[in-house]
């Protein structure tokens, strides 16, 4: 988020990305244009007649590995990334153009992403941005799983996990109205236990896997170290679910609370809670400088600030 919270935004210019899907293994070119006011994320298969779906949780598909989207049967698989790259800088109109069924998994964080955006720069738009302000707690459990949203102001989550060694338990907390994403969350990257490789290439998974874009875990440490963080496993879930939670449409206002979720859940929590219309409203967020309706602001990387995300 840029200093104009209170506006919409979007990029500069446009910005192309070239790599492969994490599961299916296949060649992709993503290629992010600017949208008008309004918009939204706009997914569009360049390969399919421009066929185009919404970043929405009525287009959410198949989830388990990864949150895909589809519409009258077309995919777009892998959106997680780039979703959570973008709500994490404050960019809320964009169209994501891609000429296969999933999005590269460049170096399997959203840090190519954000450098990208700090780049070409963010523009402000002449539009108030609307916020998804929470009202009262909706949660969704499975067995010692558990993923839960609560009144509040600003955009915090917290963030348990506890896997097999070498991660543990960890847990982290992180303000996203506090403009950190980009130094904070965007850079960990997903992970994944070597003794699953094969299990999950039979199953269809992980074509595109490499050390180049994944931690690699044994249960002595990660084979292609160093981390990024000491933590970054439980920051990459954060990544997942700020990604996941676009699909509300608009950015959340509230608190949520995570322990050992997933895709599945994080995606079923958007499902809870705009099916439950007295949980939430449409809201602005408020106007801190009523001077401040330039046209052009571009975002630097000195305006990533400095950190706010506490590990436990």
């Amino acid at each position: 988020m840029t200093h104009n919270a209170h506006l919409e935004q979007t990029i500069v210019a446009p910005i192309e990305f070239a790599g492969v899907g994490l599961h299916s293994g296949a060649p992709v070119t993503l290629r992010l244009l600017p949208a008008p006011a309004g918009s939204g994320i706009v997914f569009r298969r360049t390969d399919l007649e421009n066929y185009e779906i919404s970043a929405t949780a009525r287009n959410v598909a198949k989830v388990s590995y990864a949150t895909s989207l589809m519409r009258q049967g077309v995919l777009i698989s892998t959106t997680e990334h780039l979703l959570s790259a973008l709500v994490g800088m404050g960019v809320d109109n964009v169209i994501a153009e891609l000429d296969n069924l999933e999005m590269p998994i460049l170096d399997g964080s959203a840090l190519p992403y954000v450098e990208a955006f700090l780049r070409v720069g963010i523009r402000t738009q002449r539009r108030r941005r609307e916020t998804v302000r929470i009202l009262r707690p909706v949660e969704v459990r499975d067995g010692n799983k558990f993923i839960g949203v609560y009144p509040g102001s600003g955009y915090s989550i917290r963030y348990t996990i506890n896997f097999p060694a070498p991660i543990g338990y960890q847990t982290a907390c992180v303000d996203l109205a506090a403009d950190t994403y980009g130094k904070t969350i965007a850079p960990a990257r997903t992970f994944g236990y070597k003794d699953d490789e094969k299990k999950l290439r039979d199953m269809g998974l992980i074509r595109g896997a490499s050390p180049e874009c994944t931690i690699v875990l044994t249960p002595e440490g990660p084979e292609n170290g160093p981390l990024r963080f000491p933590d970054e496993y439980v920051r990459h879930k954060i990544l997942d679910l700020i990604g996941d939670l676009a699909l509300a449409g608009r950015r959340i206002e509230g608190h949520v609370v995570a322990e050992r979720a997933g895709h599945a859940m994080h995606t079923a929590l958007v499902s809870r809670l705009l099916k439950d219309r007295s949980a939430w409203e449409f809201a602005h967020i408020p106007i801190e400088d009523e001077s401040s309706e330039e046209m052009m602001s571009s975002t630097t990387n000195s305006e990533v600030g400095s950190p706010a995300l506490m590990s436990i």
